[in-house]
């Protein structure tokens, strides 16, 4: 099929980007610029753009959820500790004090260092919880 000729101007930067673009693809570029204008025309196309959107944005819509169950097990987690913690926990004489104190460090010290191995060997309570979830729901 014979081709019809099209004298077009360009801004000097597009310019360049074609003449980089075709030489990188090793095009010519009026390949170049006819797959694009071909590509611009295409009613198709725009529709495939809007459905490859369309599921990249319902992807990151079920990243967020999960994050946020995550992140609210996590909240009810904690709050459930506290309150638990704050009523079975007597309250300490005055001379207990500073034995508490550090009797308390030591403790923290030793929570921190649990957590950090827990956190290095990819063990986590979401994930524990997920599978007694998971694990409870199916039929027997």
């Amino acid at each position: 099929m014979k081709k019809t000729q099209l004298s077009i101007y360009l801004d000097p930067e597009i310019s360049k980007s074609l003449d980089s673009f075709a030489n990188h693809r090793g095009q010519s570029k009026s390949l170049v610029a006819e797959a694009a204008i071909a590509s611009f025309l295409c009613p198709d196309d725009s529709d495939r753009r809007e459905a490859a959107i369309a599921k990249r944005l319902d992807r990151i819509a079920r990243v967020l959820e999960r994050l946020e169950r995550n992140d609210g097990v996590t909240l009810e987690t904690i709050a459930l500790f506290i309150r638990f913690w704050l009523t079975s926990t007597p309250a300490l004489p005055e001379q207990s004090g500073p034995a508490a104190r550090a009797k308390g460090a030591e403790r923290y010290n030793r929570f921190v260092e649990a957590l950090g191995r827990r956190l290095s060997s990819g063990s986590t309570v979401i994930k524990e919880v997920s599978m007694d979830f998971d694990a409870s729901e199916k039929p027997e």
